[in-house]
């Protein structure tokens, strides 16, 4: 998915509408996938050829809740995280052999949140900075812990303990940690979308009216695929500001009470993290490349017998149950070789993954289910869909170059700006003494440096201050110039001053502007470094007793 941006660097750093290059998504096709004995587990997904790879399919076993204890609900799902094999009894036929399911990795109920994200999310973050595309979603029944999974117990944006993080701050600090470490060389622009599908309707969560403004709508152009027209998209310099952005997004989402989860989602949610590099190669200019990071909440498929939803959330559940069969629908049709179509068109949330699935782009997918025995239908559902979609073949290159990257758009307004404030200088050091105007001695060309081209022209601007007033001293105190004219020069003096203080305000501004443009533009820096190294420590602290706690 791609964020549609103007031609306008200036308003780019709040609002950017138009969609940035992309590359083809070729599809690819396999034989489908279908749940097996214990003899017969499928392996797991590898690249069938060069430059292609398989859909990362972990699935993540949350443990029984208090409600399911209390009305007696038994466990009817086995992990065995070593081997990443789930095992699924059928409670009402107990005697039968258990299907089994093979995955990348699979996380039992003990399964901390760092555990998650290091085995499945880290290594697509690390592909995101070196310029693919990357995309983590978490998919299943209500109530199975995707939204916990990504976010964390308290959401996005809240102070909530670093091991309790989940999928999207953690993104959050690895890009920043990886930024903070890299060489000055390197230039880095972050930028953040994020919308919901709501009853098939695409809401910017970014958005000023709070998510209720005009609804958005899909795009497609041969050179940059599926796009959404006028989401809103903003430069972020830090954990903090993204995390603030995101509460604001995030308190715009629907939500809504069900018998199967007091705050359940009833949209689908996908955070659109872009992360541009620029970085001088050998032939000495700048080369960009371009990663996007999509991450997806998905809201949980319902059954009304189950969840109780009536009038409002019984049509959402309906919406939500009709996104997810047609996303069911292509996976099933991306792994059957003898599909000669891809149903992406028959929801808004498939086209929008169009490029996660059978494209550009290095997926993982977080299958989430729940163990109780009363559940056992709709566990089998998500471990069906999800062994299938580790078939699926994805063909992920670099994006480099893109001939729109906003980071290119910066580097060029920043030099522009800078060649005019050159300019403006070279100007105020040639003026002659003849137009009333001081003149540095030094002659030389003028440091392209905001820093010391603004105390250059805050010199210049005093020196010609003070000769205008010794000027006007010596003029209001000489008794030969008759009045009249003496009046008149007065007044030439108040225009040359008034004059002044115009370019002086012209050089302020153009200088702020410089300053604002490079703020946006990060780079492994001390202070970049020191904000982010406290969270990287505590971070490496909680690993360390995790592996502890694994060993004993």
């Amino acid at each position: 998915m791609t964020v549609h941006r103007p031609n306008n660097v200036h308003s780019a750093v709040q609002r950017l509408n138009r969609p940035p290059s992309s590359t083809g998504r070729p599809k690819t096709t396999t034989a489908s996938s279908t749940s097996l004995n214990v003899s017969q587990i499928s392996s797991q997904s590898t690249s069938s050829s060069s430059g292609n790879e398989c859909v990362k399919v972990v699935v993540r076993c949350r443990p029984l809740s208090s409600s399911e204890q209390a009305q007696g609900h038994n466990c009817c799902v086995n992990v065995d995280s070593k081997s990443g094999i789930i095992e699924l009894t059928n409670p009402q036929c107990p005697d039968e052999p258990a299907k089994c399911f093979s995955f990348d990795s699979a996380f039992d109920l003990n399964s901390k949140q760092l555990d998650v994200y290091d085995e499945a999310v880290r290594p697509i973050v690390d592909s995101v900075l070196q310029g693919f595309n990357g995309t983590v979603f978490a998919y299943g029944q209500t109530g199975t812990g995707k939204t916990y999974t990504m976010e964390g117990p308290s959401g996005i944006g809240k102070n909530i303990a670093s091991d309790q993080r989940g999928v999207i701050p953690n993104s959050i600090d690895q890009i920043f940690q990886h930024i903070a470490q890299s060489p000055p060389s390197l230039q880095y622009l972050v930028r953040a979308s994020f919308l919901e599908i709501y009853q098939e309707e695409i809401r910017d969560l970014l958005d000023k009216s709070g998510g209720t403004g005009k609804r958005l709508e899909l795009k497609e152009r041969p050179d940059v695929g599926v796009y959404v027209r006028d989401l809103s998209s903003f430069v972020t310099q830090s954990v903090e500001e993204i995390e603030h952005v995101l509460k604001v997004g995030h308190s715009n989402r629907s939500v809504g009470r069900t018998n199967m989860n007091e705050h359940s989602s009833r949209s689908h949610a996908i955070l659109v993290l872009t992360v541009e590099s620029s970085e001088i190669g050998p032939d000495g200019q700048p080369h960009i490349r371009v990663g996007r990071l999509n991450l997806v909440d998905l809201a949980g498929s319902e059954r009304q017998s189950k969840t109780g939803s009536e009038g409002q959330r019984f049509r959402e559940a309906t919406k939500i149950n009709l996104s997810l069969s047609a996303l069911g629908n292509v996976i099933a049709a991306l792994t059957d070789q003898q599909s000669s179509h891809i149903p992406y068109r028959d929801s808004k949330l498939t086209r929008l993954l169009q490029d996660s699935l059978g494209g550009n782009s290095k997926t993982v997918m977080i299958a989430n289910i729940g163990p109780a025995s009363y559940n056992y239908e709709e566990t089998l559902s998500t471990l069906r869909y999800s062994s299938r979609a580790k078939q699926i073949q994805n063909k992920p290159i670099i994006n480099e170059d893109p001939k729109d990257a906003l980071l290119r758009e910066f580097q060029e307004e920043i030099a522009r700006l800078k060649t005019l404030l050159e300019q403006k200088g070279t100007k105020r050091r040639q003026s002659r003494h003849n137009n009333n105007d001081l003149i540095l001695q030094n002659g030389s060309k003028m440091d392209t440096s905001t820093d010391l081209a603004e105390k250059e022209a805050e010199g210049i601007y005093r020196e010609k201050q003070a000769k205008l007033e010794m000027e006007r001293q010596r003029l209001l105190h000489n008794n030969h110039i008759i009045e009249e004219e003496k009046q008149r020069i007065l007044s030439a003096l108040t225009e040359r001053e008034q004059e002044l203080e115009r370019e002086r305000q012209e050089q302020l501004s153009l200088t702020a502007k410089i300053r604002q443009m490079q703020s946006k533009l990060l780079s492994g820096d001390g202070n970049l470094l020191d904000r982010t190294r406290k969270q990287e420590t505590l971070l490496g602290q909680r690993r360390a007793e995790l592996a502890e706690q694994r060993v004993g």
